[in-house]
């Protein structure tokens, strides 16, 4: 069997991993109106690796219930600490963001708020309500924390029925405690599960490079299937700073597709994965994907 991962030597990265930085006038509307609302986005905080992509063609993850999260997980560069209060009037700036920016797929995340009665889940469907009333014909994706496993919280979001409601697993079980922080890979599957349970799309994100085996990844993929999943994405770990858990493998773009097609043949509507995936990256494809499988899924339902 072919060698299927490039081991790490020192801070080299392999060349699939290496893009240039470009900015323009697209990334620059972006950032202006960023800032003209007072908004924070997972793109900066996370210091995503595709960030001048996603903001050139005017796309960004907008991050509500502040910068600071409750946790502090190995793999993320998001300060955590005690968060400051929530801000009333963030749902309407956020949805004139959106409106400024003329997007047709919004989507937002949040740190995740342990410190709050309800998680953060009235904000959550105060700020969905918003976007909805400001733009009627934008639809929402959402990328929600694990909400500490409580059903009625996953449900009051749900109930504003964003088009797709994600929560991302990040890591297969063995590597859970290691890497997230007060996160339970089992309290992670439930929150799929309720997300599924609502009838709305229920999308998950794993990270690879961590030290987790193929067998490992295709188990977590089956799991979340299971859990009622229907998009997943794939992307490398990369260690945003050096106060993060190491990088162990760069997998190459090979073993991404083998992940690929293994998750397609599991019955996920939709797939994404690739080095520089992350959760967010072109999400609107995703909704786009799960409505071309629906609709094929129908045409054979009925004989067509």
């Amino acid at each position: 069997m072919p060698e299927i991962h490039a081991r790490v030597h020192g801070d080299i990265k392999p060349h699939w991993l290496r893009t240039p930085l470009r900015t323009g006038e697209d990334f620059a509307f972006v950032a202006r109106a960023v800032e003209e609302y007072a908004l924070k986005t997972i793109c900066s905080s996370g210091r995503c690796p595709n960030k001048a992509e996603c903001w050139n063609n005017r796309t960004a993850t907008l991050m509500i219930m502040g910068d600071i999260c409750t946790r502090s997980c190995r793999f993320c560069a998001t300060a955590s600490g005690k968060p400051l209060p929530l801000q009333a009037d963030e749902p309407g700036r956020v949805a004139g963001s959106i409106r400024r920016m003329g997007l047709r797929h919004a989507v937002v995340t949040s740190v995740t708020r342990d410190d709050l009665p309800d998680g953060g889940a009235a904000h959550w469907a105060a700020t969905i309500a918003a976007i909805r009333e400001a733009n009627p014909e934008t639809t929402i994706e959402t990328l929600i924390p694990d909400m500490e496993g409580v059903r009625s919280r996953v449900e009051t979001i749900a109930a504003t029925r964003p088009e797709i409601i994600a929560h991302n697993i990040e890591c297969v079980e063995r590597l859970t405690s290691a890497i997230r922080s007060r996160a339970s890979y089992a309290v992670s599957l439930h929150t799929i599960e309720y997300v599924a349970a609502s009838g709305i799309a229920a999308k998950s994100g794993l990270m690879v490079g961590l030290g987790e085996s193929e067998g490992e990844v295709l188990r977590t993929l089956r799991d979340l299937r299971d859990a009622g999943a229907s998009i997943v994405t794939i992307g490398q770990y990369l260690q945003p700073t050096l106060r993060q858990v190491r990088v162990s493998e760069y997998i190459t773009p090979a073993q991404f597709e083998r992940y690929r097609l293994a998750a397609l043949e599991m019955g996920f509507s939709f797939v994404v994965s690739a080095p520089l995936v992350r959760s967010s990256y072109m999400a609107h494809r995703a909704l786009e994907g799960l409505r071309h499988s629906e609709g094929h899924r129908a045409l054979k339902a009925a004989g067509v």
